[in-house]
């Protein structure tokens, strides 16, 4: 569902995320953000957190600009956009493989919406926990941070991806957080999508994470294991301080939400198909919360992470 960061896998290992569930744009007609921090960081300069950024679409395909800060973030744990919703409790499954070196092995992702919320730069988010699964073994798992302004655009706040081998833990140093060491947390979604818009997912000179979306299609139909969605959105995801990376395509159905990953070119290619939405019950919450405060409480040995709050669960 997210960053690509997340999906693509290098040689032998995951990359870090969304995630599921995680560029560089030149600004002018349909780029997101007029003076956008895309063209801040093509000129050598970082962003600043939440400065001129989208907020709303037009028919031309442009995307107006104000500021992204805390005060447009007034009811921010409510993520209702209807290409990308985030109801607390709802666990999203996607069936796949991974090709690379002309070697196809099986993958899966599950993505879970937690009851948790996590105050990131000066913004109440929303905690999702994503994990990763090759060939049954698990290879990643994240916990990514989102959080949905008064327009209805769906924004990136951090992410913590831990990496696996042979079951065993071996590190985060893919972790980035809005507003620390230069990150910059850019759309995950936007509310009003229209073919060509362009728009930055994230910047993050730390960690060289670059990526920039494109709106390619929009209201197609797309079948999927039998299942027909309507009025499907297609995101095109390029990263160019990766360029061997390709493209990554995300396919889009309201009100579900990601249905489909797929690629073209790059070293590697992720495909990936939703299986199944469920709601996890009580019992299954319990368990959900413990994992993810025992990764949140992990997370901390990490400088930039310990700019955050504790994920404590969400009021009401």
């Amino acid at each position: 569902m997210f960053a690509r960061s997340r999906w693509l896998v290098s040689a032998g290992a995951l990359g870090s995320v969304c995630a599921l569930l995680a560029g560089c744009a030149s600004t002018g007609s349909g780029t997101a953000g007029g003076a956008s921090p895309a063209a801040a960081q093509s000129a050598g300069a970082s962003p600043a957190s939440g400065a001129g950024q989208p907020t709303g679409g037009s028919q031309s395909g442009t995307v107006a600009s104000p500021s992204a800060g805390p005060d447009k973030f007034t009811a921010p744990l409510t993520v209702n956009n209807p290409m990308f919703p985030l109801a607390a409790g709802t666990q999203f499954t996607y069936q796949g493989r991974i090709v690379q070196d002309a070697e196809s092995k099986p993958h899966s992702v599950t993505f879970t919406v937690t009851d948790l919320s996590k105050m990131v730069d000066g913004v109440q988010t929303v905690v999702a926990w994503d994990r990763d699964f090759l060939e049954g073994k698990l290879q990643e798992q994240e916990l990514a941070f989102f959080a949905q302004d008064d327009q209805g655009n769906v924004w990136n706040f951090g992410e913590y991806p831990e990496e696996y081998e042979n079951g065993k833990f071996t590190g985060a140093p893919s972790t980035w957080i809005r507003g620390a060491d230069g990150a910059y947390g850019g759309i995950h979604m936007l509310s009003q999508p229209r073919t060509g818009m362009k728009y930055l997912e994230g910047l993050v000179p730390a960690i060289e994470f670059d990526d920039v979306s494109v709106v390619t299609r929009t209201g197609q139909q797309t079948c999927l294991a039998g299942t027909c969605y309507k009025q499907v959105l297609v995101v095109d995801e390029t990263s160019p301080n990766d360029p061997t990376s390709g493209h990554q395509i995300k396919y889009y159905s309201p009100p579900t939400g990601l249905i489909q990953v797929g690629a073209r070119g790059g070293d590697s290619q992720e495909f990936l198909t939703l299986t199944s939405v469920r709601h996890l019950g009580q019992a299954e919450m319990a368990t959900t919360r413990t994992e993810v405060k025992a990764m949140d409480q992990r997370a901390y040995k990490i400088k930039v992470y310990r700019t955050t709050r504790p994920a404590q669960p969400r009021a009401g």
